[in-house]
C-alpha cells in the first residue's frame, strides 16, 4: 500500500527476511572473489626461473665438455664403431614371424654407410607399415637387395668393427649373422639403461630406445603416429652409446681384467 501511495511499481518490490539480504550479498561477493582468483594469471617465481637457467647452463656445459672430449679422440678409434638398425615385415599365416626388410648402417659421425631395402624370399603377410615404414613398392624395387647379397655385404662391412645398436639380437637374427660378443655394444643390455621390475627388486629389463634417447639426449625419435626410420634409429643408438662411451668402455676393461685374473688363479 505504501508503494502504491508513493507511485512505485509494486511488481518491483523485493520481499526479504531480515538478515537474508546480507547473506545473499556476501555470497555474491564471495563468488566474484573466486572468479577473480581463478582468472588471475600465475607467473613463475624468480627463484624458479634462476634455477631453471642454472640447470640449462649446466646441461650446455656438459654437452660442450663431451663435444670437446670427443673432438680429441683419434679418428682411427672412432672408425672402429658402426651402428646397425633393421626393419622387419611379417611372414607366415598370421604375419607374426619376422623377416628382414631394411638394413641401415651409420658411422660414429652419423654418416650413412649402408641403407637398403631387402627382397623377402617368402610371401609377406604383414608389411607392418605403420611401424616399419616398409611397403610392397619398396621390396619390389630394383634397388632392393637380395637377402644373401645383403648378408654378405653387411658381414664384410662389420668385420673387425665394434657393433653398436639397440636389441641387436633381433637385427643379427634377421640377418642370419653372428658378431663377436666382445665387439657388441647393445644399449638395450647396458645395465644403467635398464629398469628393474617384478618382485623383490625384479629382473633387469631393457627400455625402449625412444625413451632412453629422450631422457639422455633430449631428442625425439619414433614419434607417435609416424613409422620408424632405421637410419634415424641407428644414429640415435650411436649417439646414446657415445653419451656413456667412456664409462662403458672402462667398465668392460675392468671386467676383462678381473676375468683374466680369475683364469690365472
Amino acid at each position: 500500500r505504501k508503494a502504491r501511495s508513493e507511485g512505485k511499481d509494486e511488481n518491483s518490490i523485493k520481499f526479504v527476511i531480515e538478515g537474508q539480504e546480507n547473506d545473499e550479498q556476501n555470497e555474491i561477493r564471495t563468488s566474484a572473489s573466486k572468479r577473480q582468483k581463478t582468472n588471475k594469471k600465475s607467473f613463475p617465481r624468480i627463484n624458479d626461473l634462476l634455477e631453471e637457467q642454472k640447470k640449462r647452463e649446466k646441461e650446455q656445459q656438459q654437452v660442450e665438455a663431451k663435444r670437446q672430449a670427443e673432438a680429441k679422440l683419434p679418428e682411427d678409434m672412432k672408425s672402429k664403431y658402426l651402428a646397425l638398425d633393421c626393419e622387419m615385415v611379417g611372414i607366415g599365416s598370421e604375419g607374426k614371424q619376422s623377416a628382414l626388410a631394411r638394413v641401415s648402417l651409420s658411422d660414429w659421425h652419423g654418416e650413412v654407410i649402408l641403407d637398403t631395402f631387402v627382397k623377402v624370399p617368402s610371401r609377406v603377410t604383414d608389411f607392418r607399415t605403420h611401424v616399419s615404414g616398409v611397403t610392397a613398392k619398396h621390396l619390389h624395387s630394383d634397388d632392393a637387395m637380395e637377402l644373401h647379397a645383403c648378408r654378405k655385404k653387411v658381414g664384410e662391412i662389420l668385420r673387425n668393427k665394434i657393433l653398436v645398436g639397440h636389441a641387436l639380437k633381433n637385427d643379427l637374427q634377421a640377418l642370419l649373422l653372428d658378431h663377436p660378443k666382445d665387439d657388441i655394444r647393445d644399449t638395450a643390455k647396458y645395465r644403467p639403461f635398464q629398469r628393474a621390475s617384478g618382485r623383490n627388486g625384479g629382473k633387469w629389463r631393457p627400455r625402449k630406445l625412444r625413451d632412453l634417447v629422450k631422457e639422455n639426449l633430449n631428442i625425439d625419435i619414433q614419434v607417435a603416429g609416424q613409422a620408424h626410420d632405421s637410419t634415424e634409429d641407428a644414429r640415435a643408438s650411436m649417439d646414446l652409446f657415445k653419451h656413456v662411451r667412456e664409462v662403458w668402455e672402462k667398465e668392460l676393461k675392468r671386467q676383462a681384467t678381473s676375468a683374466n685374473g680369475r683364469k690365472k688363479k
